[in-house]
């Protein structure tokens, strides 16, 4: 009972000094101060706030302005990557077509080339064998022609082989063909002795030529051999031509006997109709097979 008279007493003084406070107007004026003081603190803050709020939102929309830029140029530049793209696939795929192709013929060429026929042939005048300059033997044999004493005879040189296939029963007129020889000792073996011959083929060239004159090849051409320029000569009667000798001549073994035949020598230059110089009268000419 003490114990609620104490309250209600309490109470009743509580509510006599807020009635004093009230009723004092120092009191409530001072109060009223502090609280527009307050009030303009917050308003002066809310400003502050208001102002960074307005420039924080003026740089998200630059952000965004930028943001929507950059994306724009991204997509457009994704695109471009895209194109590029579908084009790369499309000239690796004409690429890889095209290469299968250019593998395709490049085995059809080197088959070709392996196969081919067409290497150049020509005749090496006094030797058994060919030049090791990326030549085949066809076949060695011996050189011939018509009787230098002969009218009429054929002018060819001709290399005849060892094992020839040979017929009878003609009845008519007849052409003949000899041995050739050497009929004299200057080019290192007896009058008499018969001369050698060999065809051969280059396996990489295709172009012979034979350069009178000359006892090395032009640029671009492969020498094969090179000698002395020969001919039947002027006094005879049977036609002849001009053949390459080589310079180191071989003889027929069992070819010693001296029958004539097909007979050559050395070919003198004659100046008058022929340019001198470049060359010499009384001078002999050289020779040289070329291919290419």
């Amino acid at each position: 009972m003490a114990v609620l008279i104490f309250h209600v007493i309490f109470i009743v003084q509580a509510i006599a000094e807020k009635r004093i406070l009230l009723n004092d107007p120092a009191l409530l004026q001072s109060q009223i101060h502090a609280l527009e003081r307050k009030v303009e603190d917050v308003v002066g803050k809310y400003t502050d706030l208001s102002a960074k709020y307005a420039d924080l939102f003026t740089k998200y929309n630059d952000i965004s302005t930028k943001n929507n830029d950059q994306s724009a140029k991204y997509n457009d530049l994704s695109t471009k990557y895209n194109d590029l793209s579908n084009k790369f696939t499309d000239l690796t795929t004409k690429y890889n077509d095209q290469s299968t192709k250019y593998n395709d013929l490049s085995t059809k060429y080197n088959t070709l080339l392996t196969k081919t026929n067409i290497g150049g042939i020509f005749v090496r005048w006094g030797r058994k064998d060919c030049p090791a300059n990326n030549t085949e033997l066809v076949y060695s044999g011996f050189a011939g022609g018509s009787l230098y004493d002969h009218t009429g005879a054929a002018a060819e040189f001709v290399c005849l082989p060892r094992d020839p296939d040979l017929v009878t029963g003609f009845t008519s007129g007849t052409a003949y063909v000899y041995g050739s020889e050497y009929d004299t000792n200057e080019f290192g073996h007896r009058s008499g002795n018969d001369l050698p011959c060999s065809v051969c083929r280059s396996t990489v060239q295709s172009s012979v030529l034979m350069i009178p004159g000359k006892s090395s090849c032009y640029d671009g051409w492969t020498m094969q051999y090179h000698g002395h320029l020969v001919a039947g000569a002027n006094i005879h009667k049977a036609a002849t031509q001009y053949i390459c000798l080589d310079e180191h001549p071989e003889a027929l073994t069992a070819g010693q006997d001296e029958h004539d035949g097909k007979l050559f020598y050395p070919v003198l230059a004659v100046c008058g109709s022929l340019a001198c110089p470049p060359y010499q009268d009384g001078k002999y000419l050289t020779c040289v097979v070329c291919t290419k």
